[in-house]
This record gives C-alpha cells, sequence and structure tokens, in this order.
C-alpha cells in the first residue's frame, strides 16, 4: 500500500504527523511525505520543519491519500495544478482522506459533492460551500472518502483505517504501541462541552 501525506507550508503538524505514527507501523506499507515540492516546509506555527521526500508528481497513483490542515491549506485550494493532482490520485485511490479543514481541499477539488464529511467545528459549516453535508463526528466515512475533525481526530481516523485494511488486531496493536491512551486534563475538547465564551475566544485564532 502506498500511503501520501501531503506537506505544505502553514500545516497543522499533527495533522499530518498524527496518521503519520499510525500509518508508519504498518508492515509493509510505503509511507511517503509528499508535496507539491519536494523540500522541507514550515507549519503553522513557523517552528517546525516537515521533509517531504518527493513531489506530487512523483507519485500520481497512491492508494491512500492525506490531506491536513492549516491556514496554508488557502494557497492548496486555489492552486489549479495541486487540484488537477488531487482529482487524478482520486481515481485510483482506496482512501481519500482528510483532516481538520484539509477536508476544505476535497471539496474544493470537487470530491465531497453529495457527500457527509466532517472538518474542525470552527470550519465545519463550510463544507457546505462544496456540496457536502456537514456532520459532526469525529470520523465520518462516505464510500472511499473518510474526513476526520480537528487535528487529534487524525489518529483515530487512521486506526479505523487500518482497522478496515488490515483487521482489527493490527489496528490494536498499533494503537497499544504508541500508548495512544487518551485522559485528558479537562473535558474541554468540543465547543458543546464548554461556554460560549470560550468558543468565541477560541474561534478569532482558529
Amino acid at each position: 500500500m502506498k500511503i501520501a501525506i501531503l506537506v505544505f507550508d502553514k500545516l497543522t503538524a499533527l495533522d499530518a504527523i498524527g496518521p503519520y505514527e499510525v500509518f508508519s507501523r504498518i508492515p509493509g506499507a510505503e509511507l511517503r511525505m509528499v508535496a507539491k515540492q519536494a523540500g522541507t516546509h514550515r507549519s503553522d506555527t513557523g517552528a517546525l520543519g516537515i521533509s517531504a521526500d518527493l513531489s506530487i508528481a512523483e507519485l500520481p497513483d497512491p492508494d491512500v491519500v492525506l490531506i491536513g490542515g492549516g491556514e496554508g491549506n488557502q494557497a492548496l485550494m486555489d492552486d489549479p495544478e495541486f487540484l488537477d493532482w488531487l482529482r487524478t490520485a482520486d481515481e485510483t485511490t482506496t482512501w481519500t482522506t482528510s483532516v481538520c479543514t484539509g477536508s476544505l481541499v476535497l471539496g474544493a477539488a470537487g470530491l465531497l459533492d453529495g457527500k457527509r464529511a466532517t472538518s474542525h467545528w470552527a470550519y465545519r459549516e463550510r463544507l457546505r460551500e462544496y456540496g457536502a453535508e456537514p456532520v459532526a463526528e469525529r470520523v465520518v466515512i462516505d464510500g472511499k472518502v473518510v474526513t476526520a475533525a480537528g487535528v487529534s481526530a487524525g489518529i483515530d481516523m487512521a486506526l479505523q483505517l487500518v482497522a478496515m485494511e488490515y483487521g482489527q488486531e493490527l489496528a490494536r496493536g498499533i494503537q497499544l504501541g504508541i500508548e495512544y491512551d487518551p485522559e485528558p486534563p479537562f473535558d474541554a475538547g468540543s465547543p458543546e462541552k464548554v461556554d460560549d465564551r470560550l468558543v468565541e475566544l477560541v474561534r478569532q485564532f482558529a
């Protein structure tokens, strides 16, 4: 299985690195970080560089493609060359996936029309602009399109994909191996769990 995780400037790092930690433990999988141009790309904070070994032109036919979020994906949404690559890749993928606002990129490529999909809560309603039905769920599977909500949900999505492709035993083993057993210090992971003041404060920076 060839897995392509997209890297771009101003990417939210965990959107890519969370699924990477899961997918990298699939025996025999070919995992590649790809970008429009190969090389190092800085995350949305500027503090982290992530290296893409291949350009998208060098990997036109991945079995799994994953698009993360971050303010840098606006450039992708306005890039005809990139969107053409994504549409072409989708023709032969087993799974076309996104994390956080990466789903807006799938939408811009025309891949969400008539589909249920999710995104970061602050941007979820924008999916309607692309003909999608926004769903307030952590992971949404509609055909071969799989979208995950904000940032950390990418780990959940990746584990679900491993389970569907290789069985629960491998997925559970990977989960154990990375000790993914979250016990957050606060029950504040969705807007439904906090007061409106905090929601509006976070929305200003989302």
